[in-house]
């Protein structure tokens, strides 16, 4: 029964993050020691350094596919039941439309990186290379919108719910995540266009292997539901309508009106 209660939805991000690693070690080493890091007919003359695409477009394609494919389904079923666990009380539940709005958002845009990662794995590099680039780029602005957005909904739920320190290291952990990802993501782009593109791969290597570590960003956020599947241990809301209105009428000074607030937008255990 503790074995059960332990596995919860925490796994999702899990699986997820091992299935992706998994993947690029998988192409990284059939590259370096199956191929003695070959050069494929489509990499341009000077290329050195084998993009992902690259390799995923040789014989393992189906390794590319199918890795991509189980990724994202399961990174969106974590962001899904996320969203889920949030509204039946098992997480800290999202209290005004603003921070639903934010929550619906980031699934919707990563939804779209999804769609462009298995996109960009069916339509691979060497037959299909403008495709190929177009859902790339939808791949990586997909997720990192969405992660904005996730960013944007955890600051609000941090700011009434200070007790719950989990919220702001969550915060804090996917705020690195962006800002690292989106400078590596604009070097990427940059010597790519500039045709240093053994640089573009290897940064293109650095951005995917991160990309790891934010899905596994997901555990420390679904994690706290073990503790809540008790009908009884589940967060309840108190006086929602006078919080959102209290959200409304504040004037600025967070500081000076924080305690009062905390007590109308508090959420306690049952």
């Amino acid at each position: 029964m503790a074995a059960r209660g332990f596995v919860s939805y925490w796994i999702l991000p899990v699986i997820s993050s091992l299935v992706w690693c998994g993947m690029l070690l998988g192409l990284l080493l059939y590259w370096v020691v199956d191929t003695n890091t070959t050069h494929y007919s489509w990499m341009g003359s000077d290329d050195q350094i084998a993009f992902i695409s690259d390799i995923g477009a040789s014989k393992l394609k189906p390794l590319f596919i199918a890795g991509s494919a189980v990724t994202t389904v399961f990174l969106d079923l974590a962001f899904a039941s996320e969203r889920w666990l949030r509204h039946n009380g098992r997480l800290v539940p999202n209290t005004t439309v603003k921070e639903k709005v934010l929550a619906v958002v980031s699934i919707v845009f990563a939804i779209i990186g999804t769609a462009g990662l298995i996109l960009l794995s069916i339509f691979d590099t060497h037959h299909h290379h403008k495709a190929h680039d177009i859902f790339l780029l939808l791949f990586i602005a997909g997720y990192l919108i969405s992660a904005v957005f996730i960013c944007w909904e955890y600051y609000d739920l941090g700011l009434y719910n200070r007790q719950h320190r989990i919220l702001k290291i969550s915060f804090y952990i996917k705020l690195t995540f962006v800002i690292v990802e989106f400078v590596l993501a604009i070097v990427f782009v940059a010597t790519n266009w500039s045709d240093n593109e053994n640089v573009a791969a290897v940064f293109e290597w650095v951005i995917a292997f991160i990309f790891t570590f934010y899905i596994l960003s997901f555990v420390v956020d679904l994690l706290p539901a073990i503790r809540t599947k008790p009908v009884t241990a589940r967060f309840t809301k108190h006086h929602e309508h006078e919080m959102e209105s209290a959200n409304n009428s504040q004037d600025g000074d967070y500081n000076n009106d924080y305690t009062d607030n905390r007590e109308i937008n508090r959420y306690d255990f049952r």
